[in-house]
């Protein structure tokens, strides 16, 4: 039975406050990568924003403009039965009724989930706090008149981009989620929350919130995130990354070794290759 989209916003909400469990989010980048996530299991599937635009060569922001973005992600949500989030990098759009645009074509495209970013990548800027907080309250009145509670994930790249000293940088993030989470974001995403004990510190400065975390070279464990009380990890373009990774390898053996196991071993069938582009709405 087809679920409706405003039930799958409430399940996707709920997946992060089920008490002592982490909702793990992959990260796709194109059809048959968000349909592999879903037939692996995973109960909610996220798009990346630089694997996306990367697989329509694109950089990473949003050259690739509304249109073709909406585009990408509606092909997406029309293959997957469970909850969609999406990256929408800054909402493509410097006005709110440009934003309101924005939010309004994902959700249309299938999305009850949205990352929302609070800097802009061409000159790695940050927004001030209340142009963002305006931002994640008018993604909120879009969903609720539509029928449809968003999930907004409010990231901030203070942590990268904040002028000032590592402490710094680091309350001023603090700062920006207690905003942010005030605004109606369900959950906050410092970008750049690598070790454990600075994940701990920002977990008790945000009085056990949901906090998102990327995983990444040097990040604790998926159990200890867990049990320190992470309630949402997800994997950014790391599947990006490790799917090229295998195809760098692959190349290097076919053409400096003349092997062909890691194209053979393991790999899909023509027919489960096919099968990832049809839509699943049961």
């Amino acid at each position: 039975m087809k679920i409706p989209q405003d039930q799958k916003a409430i399940e996707f909400s709920d997946l992060h406050n089920t008490p002592g469990k982490m909702l793990i989010l992959p990260n796709a980048w194109d059809v048959p990568s968000a349909r592999m996530f879903e037939n692996s299991g995973f109960q909610a599937v996220a798009t990346s924003s630089a694997g996306l635009f990367a697989s329509k060569g694109f950089e990473d922001g949003e050259s690739i403009g509304r249109k073709r973005f909406l585009e990408s992600i509606k092909s997406i949500g029309k293959v997957l039965s469970v909850p969609l989030s999406v990256d929408a990098v800054a909402g493509f759009g410097k006005s709110t009724k440009e934003l309101k645009l924005t939010v309004k074509g994902l959700i249309e495209a299938g999305a009850v989930g949205l990352n929302i970013e609070d800097f802009e990548h061409r000159t790695k800027k940050l927004f001030p706090t209340e142009i963002q907080k305006r931002k994640i309250s008018a993604i909120v009145e879009v969903g609720e008149n539509i029928g449809v509670k968003v999930f907004v994930n409010a990231r901030t790249d203070a942590l990268r981009y904040f002028e000032g000293d590592d402490d710094e940088k680091f309350m001023e993030a603090v700062h920006r989620c207690r905003e942010f989470r005030e605004a109606g974001a369900g959950c906050v995403y410092p970008m750049g929350l690598v070790r454990r004990e600075d994940i701990d510190r920002f977990l008790k400065e945000l009085n056990g919130y949901p906090i998102n975390i990327m995983i990444r070279a040097g990040t604790p464990s998926l159990n200890e995130l867990e049990g320190m009380g992470i309630k949402r990890v997800s994997f950014g373009p790391g599947a990006s990354y490790a799917t090229l990774g295998l195809l760098k390898k692959i190349s290097s053996e076919v053409l400096n070794e003349r092997r062909t196991d890691s194209l053979i071993n393991g790999a899909i069938t023509y027919e489960e290759l096919i099968s990832l582009t049809e839509p699943r709405n049961e």
